[in-house]
């Protein structure tokens, strides 16, 4: 059963991870078809983890108007599209499977000139989504509180006139394309999936923060588009 945790997130736990998972690809399947029936088009911000990597399995079995669904990525590793640790190669091992025309798959080009194709990015989303944005943003959350690859104590976590940026991250020594909060938080829908005993700690901790934290994933959802947590028995084993 769905619940409200505050005005900007609701949450809800369909059981183990089976169920969980289950229940992830359902909802995904309805927003597609709720989409398509409103706008005439899914357009969705894929997320790389174990997780989605259950869920798009799922989906490539099923028969849903892959015509009319746009593939984005709601960020990416500066690794090349058939590099092992590439959110665009994992889920495309699946939706390689379904009828969706390759001109509808954006991936993020995150391998060289980050800066700059981060820039192209939140152009092509301009211009192949006009003001709507997406219909669904895909998230996880990692173990220190971040979302995407939006990680604690980053430039990123500033920025609020961008739709996409390259983040740099120190302490990985690393670079990352993501989606800004703005460019999430503006979107239909997003949803954070939390499964298993490791999420047990983070999840009360970002749940419970104020907006502005140490937890990146505190910033996402609002009042006017709330964030969804899909959490397993698990994860939610610490939540009052």
């Amino acid at each position: 059963m769905l619940k409200s945790w505050d005005a900007r997130r609701d949450y809800i736990i369909p059981g183990n991870v089976k169920e969980t998972i289950e229940f992830a690809t359902q909802h995904w399947i309805h927003s597609a078809e709720r989409a398509i029936q409103k706008r005439g088009r899914f357009a969705v911000a894929l997320s790389g983890g174990s997780t989605p990597k259950a869920i798009y399995e799922r989906l490539s079995t099923q028969k849903l108007d892959w015509s009319k669904i746009w593939l984005f990525w709601s960020d990416e590793r500066a690794v090349p599209p058939d590099h092992p640790d590439s959110n665009y190669r994992m889920a495309m091992e699946f939706f390689k499977r379904v009828p969706i025309p390759p001109s509808q798959i954006f991936r993020m080009i995150a391998e060289s000139e980050i800066e700059k194709n981060a820039l192209n990015y939140e152009e092509t989303i301009r211009h192949v989504l006009k003001n709507q944005l997406f219909d669904l943003v895909m998230l996880g959350i990692g173990e220190d509180g971040h979302t995407a690859s939006l990680f604690p104590n980053t430039p990123g976590l500033e920025v609020n006139n961008r739709l996409v940026i390259a983040n740099k991250i120190e302490e990985k020594k690393a670079w990352r394309m993501t989606l800004t909060f703005s460019c999430i938080n503006q979107s239909f829908h997003s949803t954070l999936y939390c499964i298993g005993p490791s999420k047990q700690i983070i999840v009360p901790k970002v749940l419970n923060a104020a907006i502005i934290s140490d937890f990146p994933a505190s910033r996402i959802g609002t009042a006017e588009n709330k964030a969804l947590w899909i959490l397993d028995t698990d994860a939610a084993k610490n939540l009052n």
